[in-house]
C-alpha cells in the first residue's frame, strides 16, 4: 500500500463522538514509551503527524487519522506508566475499554511490544482482555534496529512459548523499526488485504 495522504481528522475522550460514517478503523496502542507515535509517522510518512515525546503517555485521546481518504488509523493512549494522576488515568483507560467494546468500525488492533524486553504481564494480560472480547489483534514488534537478528528471533521464540500456554495459535505478528522502516510495508500490506477482504464481501 502506498500511502498517498494522511491527516488529523480529530480527539476525543468519547467515543460516541468517532466519526460517524463506516470506514474502516485500524487502532495502534502500547505499553507507554513503546514508540507508538513513531511508527505511525513511518508507516504515514508524516514526521509529525503523531506527537513524538521523550515523556510516556504523551497520547491521552482517541486521536482519528484519516489514510488515503478511506479508512482510519487510530492513535489510542498508551498503558502502563504514564506519569499522569491516577484519576487521569482511570479517565483514559475507561475510554480505551469503551472504544474497543463499542466501535464497530474497527477492524483490528495492533497491539505494540518493545522487541528488546522479556514478555511484560501488563502487554500479556491486555492480549488477553482483548481475545476475551473478540477483538482482532496482531502483534507490532517495535524498536528491531536496536538487536541482532538472532536476538530478534529469541525475543519472539519468548513470546511464543508464553503465548502458547494459553493460545491455540501464535497472533498474527510484525517485526518493525521506525528510524529503519523495518516492516512497513508488512504492516500496510496487511492492512491493505484486510480492506479489499471487505470490498469483496460487501459485492
Amino acid at each position: 500500500m502506498l500511502v498517498k495522504s494522511a491527516e488529523f481528522v480529530m480527539s476525543n475522550s468519547d467515543v460516541a463522538k468517532c466519526p460517524k460514517n463506516r470506514m474502516p478503523e485500524y487502532a495502534f496502542i502500547g505499553r507507554s514509551n513503546v514508540g507508538k507515535s513513531s511508527l505511525i509517522n513511518m508507516l504515514t510518512n508524516k514526521k509529525s503527524l503523531a506527537k513524538t515525546s521523550g515523556k510516556p503517555g504523551k497520547t491521552q485521546l482517541i486521536n482519528h487519522f484519516l489514510i488515503n481518504k478511506n479508512w482510519y488509523l487510530v492513535d489510542l493512549p498508551g498503558y502502563g506508566y504514564a506519569k499522569v494522576s491516577k484519576s487521569s488515568k482511570q479517565t483514559f483507560q475507561k475510554f480505551i475499554t469503551q472504544y474497543f467494546s463499542l466501535r464497530e468500525q474497527l477492524v483490528s488492533a495492533f497491539v505494540l511490544v518493545d522487541i528488546r524486553h522479556d514478555p511484560q504481564l501488563i502487554d500479556l494480560e491486555f492480549m488477553q482482555w482483548l481475545g476475551e472480547n473478540g477483538v482482532p489483534f496482531s502483534i507490532v514488534f517495535t524498536k528491531a534496529d536496536k538487536l541482532k537478528p538472532k536476538a530478534i528471533e529469541n525475543h519472539i521464540e519468548s513470546y511464543k512459548s508464553v503465548l502458547l500456554e494459553t493460545w491455540e495459535d501464535m497472533p498474527k505478528y510484525f517485526v518493525t523499526s521506525s528510524s529503519k522502516d523495518i516492516g512497513k510495508e508488512d504492516v500496510l500490506g496487511y492492512i491493505e488485504g484486510l480492506n479489499d477482504n471487505m470490498e469483496l464481501s460487501n459485492i
